[in-house]
């Protein structure tokens, strides 16, 4: 899936469960990889008629419309015609003519995917499907689903920041999951949670980016402008026990903002957030408070409510 995966699994069945768990990811990126010319995915993009797929992409389609219609479309699994554009994460990356950039945005609409039983088709020519903002999430509800099917009562996962963790550690303590301090590389940590049974998903715009002319570029575009999200955060971090909806939540509420975000987390059963803004403030939303602890001296914890809620 383009990241990094790590497994530790403990119990007698931990070798069984981490085999199998990594053939499974790999069997679903065969089937959702917008890349892979094998893929379901890519069959659709490039197909003029519908195309029959499998239950688990009709799962992740149909959950990311779910989201897409919950946050009238700043979620999109439509997007792929803008991230191609872009191009960020390749070789190609650079800052698209705003021409191109209206033309791609034209293509983008979840609401000409039609599905039909297991058939799918693009309603509109060139439009492109890119689940990269919630296939990983449903990959790491797998491994949880395999794990607690052969009774593995400890295991930690981290999908490229997606992390899930399935009971206490082995020494029966909680885990310590760190949030990822968006302006360091990957393993500077700016906060720690205690956390058992829980998904802790991670969307930040250090995770993918370029710069041109003095200026970063990252990989969460918003379908409403076609540029880079600017919502005014530097990363979202989603606890919730569920990692398919964290995943598509991380990237919603970065693209929706601080107010706008809290707000639509305050609707959500079970679900918390941690947002980091460009000033350094961390705001933690209503159920996470008292549970996170800041390590990070330049980050300045910001309790109550936010103004004007």
């Amino acid at each position: 899936m383009d990241t990094l995966v790590q497994m530790k699994v403990t119990g007698k069945n931990a070798e069984k469960v981490l085999d199998i768990s990594f053939d499974r990811i790999e069997e679903l990126e065969n089937l959702m990889s917008k890349t892979l010319k094998k893929s379901e995915i890519y069959k659709i993009n490039h197909s003029s008629e519908s195309v029959e797929v499998s239950d688990d992409t009709i799962k992740v389609l149909n959950k990311s419309i779910h989201y897409a219609e919950l946050t009238s479309g700043r979620f999109d699994p439509s997007i792929g015609p803008l991230v191609d554009l872009w191009g960020i994460g390749t070789e190609n990356a650079e800052v698209p003519e705003e021409e191109e950039i209206v033309e791609a945005k034209n293509l983008v609409n979840y609401k000409n995917i039609e599905i039909d039983n297991n058939r799918v088709f693009l309603k509109q020519e060139d439009m492109q499907i890119d689940l990269g903002a919630i296939a990983k999430g449903y990959a790491a509800d797998e491994v949880k689903r395999i794990a607690e099917k052969n009774s593995i009562e400890s295991a930690f996962v981290n999908l490229g920041g997606n992390v899930l963790v399935i009971g206490h550690k082995a020494d029966g303590s909680k885990w310590r999951i760190g949030i990822q301090d968006p302006r360091q590389n990957r393993g500077n940590i700016m906060a720690v949670i205690n956390a058992a049974d829980k998904t802790i998903v991670t969307s930040g715009n250090y995770e993918r980016y370029f710069e041109e002319d003095g200026k970063i570029y990252h990989h969460i575009l918003d379908p409403d402008t076609g540029y880079p999200a600017d919502s005014g955060l530097l990363s979202v971090s989603i606890i919730s026990e569920n990692s398919f909806d964290a995943d598509a939540l991380s990237t919603s509420i970065f693209i929706l903002g601080l107010e706008k975000g809290m707000e639509f987390i305050k609707d959500q059963k079970n679900i918390e957030a941690l947002f980091i803004t460009n000033d350094l403030e961390v705001y933690l939303s209503p159920g996470l408070r008292g549970k996170v602890e800041i390590t990070g001296e330049d980050f300045k914890l910001i309790e109550g409510e936010l103004s004007g809620n």
